[in-house]
């Protein structure tokens, strides 16, 4: 299985972030071709190693990285990538993709 997480740093304005992300980014991203799970935070993140600005971290779950990278070069993941932009610039967020194994 191949995981997308995403960690957002606290927005300058936290009301447009959680009405545009709850209203069109997440509805936008569940229509990715071959997306299994979509899920997020709910409520406050701890940090263990200091980190403060946190704010909303998702995880993304696809059979392999190749369904993940081509469900983002779909259509539908090109509108993803564009309207992420408008929840948070590249310096506010982090982005990793990662094949996963149990243990």
């Amino acid at each position: 299985m191949a995981k997308m997480t995403v960690i957002y740093k606290t927005p300058k304005d936290k009301e447009f972030f959680e009405q545009h992300y709850f209203d069109v980014h997440i509805p936008l991203a569940k229509q990715l071709p071959g997306l299994i799970k979509y899920e997020i935070n709910d409520g406050t993140i701890i940090s263990l190693t200091g980190h403060s600005e946190p704010y909303r971290i998702a995880n993304l779950y696809f059979d392999s990285l190749e369904a993940m990278m081509n469900a983002f070069r779909s259509e539908i993941g090109q509108k993803c990538a564009v309207d992420r932009k408008i929840l948070a610039s590249n310096e506010d967020v982090q982005i990793y993709l990662y094949d996963t194994m149990d243990t």
